[in-house]
């Protein structure tokens, strides 16, 4: 509990860029994912198709995490 007390003490462009990081961070995941599912050797796995749209999902998440990043930027540069 000592780090979400902490999380909320932090201004709002530092929880923005707090969120934005955890979307690059979950974007890089859906990465990953798509280049293991695109590199598979396996045929019997090679015909079956996900469900997951990871591209989609990267996509998604590198937009909403750069957007945060950028909006929190310069307040939390001038803080420096």
């Amino acid at each position: 509990m000592d780090v979400i007390a902490q999380i909320e003490l932090l201004s709002d462009a530092a929880q923005l860029a707090l969120v934005g990081g955890l979307f690059w961070l979950f974007a890089g995941f859906a990465a990953v994912m798509e280049r293991r599912r695109n590199k598979t050797r396996d045929l019997a796995r090679l015909e079956q198709v996900g469900w997951v749209p990871w591209t989609g999902l990267f996509m998604l998440a590198a937009m909403l995490g750069g957007g945060c990043l950028a909006m929190s930027l310069p307040v939390v540069l001038g803080g420096l």
